[in-house]
């Protein structure tokens, strides 16, 4: 008996839920139809507006007109006043005297005689008499530039130098070469008369 009682119990509950099923699909069949379910939408999320706002262009000012330009107006200059004095023709039939100078005739021109350099005269000494003997042994050649300063009288007026240079062996022989020719030199001229004069001059020294 009590089973029964229970299955009862059961029935009604799952009646009344059955019901509460059919009668919600009925409310929303009803809601579809009306458009209320529409209209609920609509409250619950309002439609979306568009607003077109057109853009106003400013209107850019005009640019300011160009500052006038004035003409200086042209000076004017006045010729400057020029008197010339002229003097007046006299028509006269009076002799005039002028004087005229003499000039003097010129000067006879003398040739002037050309002028020699330094030259070397009979007797001056050759450079295989100065050849040092380790440069031989050595095969040393070369040529070494001497620096002179010969007088009048065809000596040397200052000590020789050495103007380029080979190596310490062959610079001295060529020194000693310029210093034994002191007075074999035949000294420069000038208008005829001997002078002093320094020139440079190449003391070859080569094998054989």
């Amino acid at each position: 008996m009590a089973a029964l009682v229970h299955d009862s119990q059961f029935l009604t509950r799952r009646g009344a839920v059955l019901v509460a099923i059919i009668a919600l699909h009925i409310f929303i069949g009803w809601a579809l139809a009306t458009g209320l379910a529409r209209r609920a939408i609509e409250v619950l999320a309002p439609p979306i507006q568009t607003q077109i706002v057109e853009e106003v262009k400013k209107e850019e000012a005009p640019p300011p007109p160009p500052p006038p330009q004035f003409e200086r107006p042209p000076v004017e200059i006045p010729p400057p006043d020029v008197t010339i004095n002229m003097p007046a023709e006299e028509n006269t039939t009076a002799i005039r005297v002028t004087q005229t100078v003499a000039k003097a005739a010129p000067a006879p021109v003398v040739a002037a005689k050309p002028g020699t350099s330094v030259k070397f005269g009979k007797g001056f000494p050759n450079s295989e008499d100065f050849y040092p003997d380790a440069s031989r042994r050595l095969e040393e050649q070369g040529a070494v530039t001497v620096h002179v300063c010969v007088g009048p009288d065809g000596k040397l007026t200052e000590e020789p130098t050495v103007a380029k240079s080979v190596n310490a062996r062959l610079d001295g022989a060529a020194v000693k070469l310029a210093k034994a020719g002191s007075g074999k030199y035949v000294p420069a001229t000038e208008d005829g008369k001997s002078i002093s004069q320094c020139i440079n001059f190449n003391v070859k020294f080569q094998l054989r």
